[in-house]
């Protein structure tokens, strides 16, 4: 099934357009016809079948038929992962974070961090091609890339499960122990130099449990997916 994406349409919606841009997609690159049905997704929980009622590449107009509304995941994911030097790997993480679950995204600059900045308009095409790819009806949400110090001290999040895994040679529990199902998580992910000890400490602070994501050392990316797929993993 292909899934396309209209961020505007809503449980009350039954005609409407795509934008210039999409519309031409649509029109001109799969040649999609007046009459054609199409599958969309509002990235809100709701997935739409709608007709074409008038192919035009410039205003795409359709009338929608169904509409369904999609289950939230059952638990609620936060990741802050530290940007990676290669930035094709940090988007990797994206896609593969989207198809198997998350729930949002917020990129961490750290002490040891090697990348200080970053493309959110591509990470914010990189989540909706995923989205549509894997055909969920939840776009994650990606957050504006700010310090490891403002995320910690800033943050708002309550009955939320706070963890902060790590490399150092430090008490520290195994992630999979610690999950519970139907929780709410916030988890931390370094860079490739981890996490400094000022940090940790820092994190420490503030209620974050220090956790393990096994015996192998991980990349920053391969860490994060595995965080995301255990909080997945434990829900099903």
């Amino acid at each position: 099934m292909q899934l396309f994406y209209h961020p505007n349409l809503t449980a009350d919606t039954t005609q409407d357009f795509f934008s210039k841009e999409e519309s031409k997609h649509i029109v001109k690159v799969l040649r999609k016809k007046t009459g054609d049905r199409i599958n969309i997704t509002n990235g809100n929980g709701y997935f739409f079948v709608a007709t074409i009622e008038e192919a035009s590449p410039s205003k795409c107009t359709i009338r929608i038929l169904e509409k369904e509304q999609q289950q939230p995941l059952p638990y609620y994911i936060h990741l802050a992962v530290a940007p990676t030097k290669l930035n094709d790997r940090y988007e990797w993480f994206l896609e593969k974070a989207t198809e198997i679950g998350i729930s949002e995204i917020t990129p961490i600059y750290c002490d040891h961090s090697e990348r200080t900045k970053i493309k959110p308009e591509r990470y914010e095409k990189i989540l909706l091609s995923a989205m549509k790819q894997s055909l969920k009806a939840y776009l994650p949400k990606l957050n504006k890339a700010i310090s490891f110090k403002e995320f910690i001290t800033s943050s708002q999040e309550s009955n939320t499960e706070k963890y902060i895994a790590h490399c150092e040679e430090t008490q520290r529990k195994s992630l999979k122990d610690c999950l519970q199902s139907r929780k709410s998580v916030t988890l931390l992910i370094g860079p490739e130099g981890d996490f400094s000890t000022d940090e940790i400490a820092l994190a420490l602070q503030n209620d974050y449990m220090p956790v393990s994501l096994g015996n192998s050392r991980l990349r920053t990316e391969t860490a994060a997916i595995v965080a995301c797929h255990s909080v997945a993993f434990v829900n099903e």
